[in-house]
């Protein structure tokens, strides 16, 4: 804590300083805002077309953009940073010349509110030149070139021809009119910028940021000297920006149409010619449809094979019969059952009627013998059936021959239908396919037409100005509570920091802690600073009892009180601690080797070493003389020379038994312990101890200046 305190101490004592560097930056501060010109920032921000959400994303809008991606926010930064967009913007406003009230320190800016009006007519020569106009009444003028100091003499209402091309200068009625107290006569300056000018000066103060990389706002921010421009600026921007994105969209859509169109009639040709090629090869190959026909066909096919199955299958047993008769004509009745394949009813009623004849030959031949007319009639009979039936037989597989041949031609004859089809099929799905591409083309492209169309129709566009700039009428920069408080901070710093600079330059015996820190020689008193000389008895008197506690005051004892620099630096402490011994009953020598306190001691146990009857005296006659004086007294008090300065200084200090050493905390340096205390070993100097004067005082600056300034006036009276 006390450490702590040590370290405060100069910023204590330096604070009135702090106060006034803090009080004197502040109306410096106020005094540079009054003079440097205010900056003004306006703000709009621009919502960018989202297709994910929204209308955009509505059907009929759906490619409104003409086949767009999504809109990426860093891009549209850029093109709004862009110069050909900025360019198109400035060419909208009046950017184009500055006019100023010209003042002895400041000049500001009217714009819109000056009472003169300037059109110009110049080349590239007269551009980007400050000149300088001093109003003589309502009808006349001067005009100056840039440094010069011989005007041109005008009036209102007529060119002037000047270097670079022709201005006209007239008087803003309406604008006089409306201020009734404005001053017109008055020195002015104006400005034609040139293009590039007014791009670099924009280009300066323009910030356009997205307010969230994830969110398509954007943010236009403008920064001028006139709150209105700032305005103008970023609206118009924003606007430009707007049209220009409909502009371009327009565009987009309207070549887009045109390409369309041509592609439509182009696809439309291709369609009609793979139509005709289609139904030319359907007229040549005869197909109507090749999957009925297809099917048709193998229906009847399969038809035919079912048929000439069943002929055959007739045609082989009948074969069979008949290779039967043939080989057993005489045992007919016997082959009759494998009449399979022949039973219709002419053969079986002529089996029946052979059977029938059989039988009544039998029945005969019961009677008759096999040669009776009877029986041989009756076997004529069955003779000729048999006959009948094996030559039905015969022409039964002649016919089921003719079927079967001819079912086989006609099947063959089907089968040649099939001949060629895998290519005539290749073919027509080729030419199918073919059209189908160009028929799916022609309706993208018409679907794609229509919605251009409409693109090129709807002049609208899903950008949108979200918060319009407005002029601001609180300016951005300079911040006047900010300059003004960094004024103060570093008024207020740099005080602080001057102050411990000056603090560690001087490096005095500030407290205790310097001297134990630099020194072994221990500190017998602490002497605090005495404002009232009522309270100096008290205080002597108590360090006189610190001192016999200390056991620093011997019987016959002798104490030399010495300085560095000045004898007058101890004399306060020789003088006040000799009459606090008196006081307590000692009887005291008070030895003067300088003779500087004769004119405060008026006594008999005072000796001034400074007569000249002490100074004939060598060194030991003196050294001699003085223990010879102590004798007769308890304690002696010597007041010594200063150490630097002093002859008998180190031979008086050999004397003591104890030798107290003052240091003031205001006025020794630092430097002088460590002197001390290499003065100490190198002559041996017995019992020396430290007195820091004016312990714990740390007086102000202004007590310190009213020290100077009295010091001053004293000694120039």
């Amino acid at each position: 804590m006390n450490e702590n305190i040590r370290i405060l101490r100069p910023f204590l004592r330096g604070l009135p300083i702090i106060i006034l560097a803090m009080v004197i930056s502040v109306l410096m501060a106020k005094k540079y805002l009054s003079y440097v010109t205010p900056m003004y920032e306006s703000t709009a921000k621009l919502k960018l077309a989202d297709i994910q959400e929204g209308v955009p994303s509505a059907n009929l809008f759906k490619d409104f953009d003409v086949f767009a991606t999504a809109n990426k926010i860093a891009t549209e930064v850029e093109v709004l940073k862009s110069e050909n967009l900025l360019e198109k913007t400035i060419a909208q406003l009046p950017f184009n010349k500055e006019i100023y009230r010209k003042g002895s320190l400041l000049s500001v800016e009217l714009f819109q509110n000056s009472p003169i009006q300037i059109k110009s007519f110049l080349s590239a020569e007269g551009y980007d030149k400050r000149y300088q106009l001093n109003v003589l009444s309502d009808k006349h003028f001067m005009f100056y070139y840039p440094s010069a100091k011989k005007g041109i003499a005008g009036s209102f209402g007529k060119p002037l021809v000047i270097k670079g091309g022709t201005i006209l200068i007239t008087l803003n009625q309406p604008f006089i009119q409306s201020k009734k107290e404005l001053k017109i006569i008055d020195n002015y300056e104006f400005e034609f910028l040139s293009k590039q000018k007014i791009l670099d000066k924009v280009v300066k103060n323009l910030d356009i940021v997205p307010v969230d990389k994830d969110v398509p706002v954007i943010r236009i921010n403008y920064k001028s000297n006139v709150p209105e421009k700032a305005a103008l600026l970023v609206n118009k921007l924003a606007e430009t920006y707007i049209r220009e994105y409909i502009e371009n969209k327009f565009k987009a859509a309207d070549t887009t149409v045109d390409f369309l169109k041509e592609e439509i009639d182009s696809s439309r040709r291709r369609l009609s010619d793979s139509e005709n090629n289609i139904q030319q090869y359907r007229d040549q190959n005869n197909i109507i449809n090749i999957q009925q026909e297809t099917e048709t066909d193998l229906r009847k096919i399969a038809e035919l094979k079912i048929q000439q199955t069943n002929i055959k299958m007739n045609l082989d047993a009948v074969k069979k019969l008949n290779g039967y008769i043939s080989n057993g004509k005489k045992s007919f009745l016997d082959l009759a059952p494998n009449f399979e394949a022949f039973n219709d009813l002419l053969s079986t009623e002529m089996v029946k009627g052979i059977k029938k004849l059989q039988a009544e030959k039998k029945d005969l031949l019961l009677t008759y013998t096999p040669e009776n007319e009877k029986v041989k009639i009756i076997d004529q009979k069955i003779n000729d059936l048999i006959d009948y039936q094996v030559e039905s037989v015969k022409n039964t597989e002649k016919n089921l021959e003719v079927k079967y041949n001819e079912i086989s031609n006609t099947i063959t004859d089907s089968e040649k239908v099939f001949v060629g089809l895998p290519e005539k099929e290749k073919q027509l799905e080729i030419l199918n396919r073919e059209f189908n591409l160009y028929e799916n083309n022609y309706n993208f492209l018409n679907t794609k037409r229509i919605e251009a169309e409409i693109a090129r129709s709807a002049k609208i566009s899903f950008h949108k100005i979200i918060t319009p700039g407005v002029a601001s009428k609180t300016p951005v920069s300079p911040v006047r509570s900010i300059i003004i408080i960094v004024a103060a901070v570093l008024g207020m710093l740099g005080s602080i920091v001057l102050i411990y600079i000056v603090h560690m330059i001087k490096a005095k015996v500030n407290d205790v802690y310097t001297i134990e820190k630099n020194s072994t020689i221990p500190i017998a008193i602490a002497t605090p600073f005495i404002r009232n000389k009522e309270k100096k008895e008290t205080v002597f008197l108590q360090e006189a009892l610190q001192l016999d506690l200390k056991g620093l005051l011997t019987d016959k004892g002798c104490i030399v009180i010495s300085s560095y620099n000045r004898s007058e630096e101890h004399l306060f402490h020789s003088i006040n601690l000799f009459q606090a011994f008196q006081k307590q009953g000692r009887k005291v020598l008070f030895i003067d080797a300088t003779g500087d306190a004769q004119p405060q001691l008026r006594t008999e146990d005072y000796v001034n070493l400074s007569d000249p009857k002490y100074t004939r005296y060598t060194q030991k006659a003196s050294r001699i003389e003085i223990e010879e004086m102590m004798k007769s007294y308890d304690l002696s008090v010597l007041h010594n020379q200063s150490i630097q300065d002093g002859s008998m200084t180190l031979s008086f200090m050999s004397l003591a038994t104890q030798n107290l050493i003052i240091l003031d905390s205001r006025k020794t340096a630092e430097r002088i312990i460590t002197e001390i205390e290499l003065l100490k070993d190198e002559f041996h100097l017995p019992n020396m101890w430290f007195v820091l004067n004016r312990a714990g005082y740390n007086p102000s600056v202004w007590t310190e200046i009213k020290k100077l300034l009295n010091r001053y006036l004293k000694n120039h009276k």
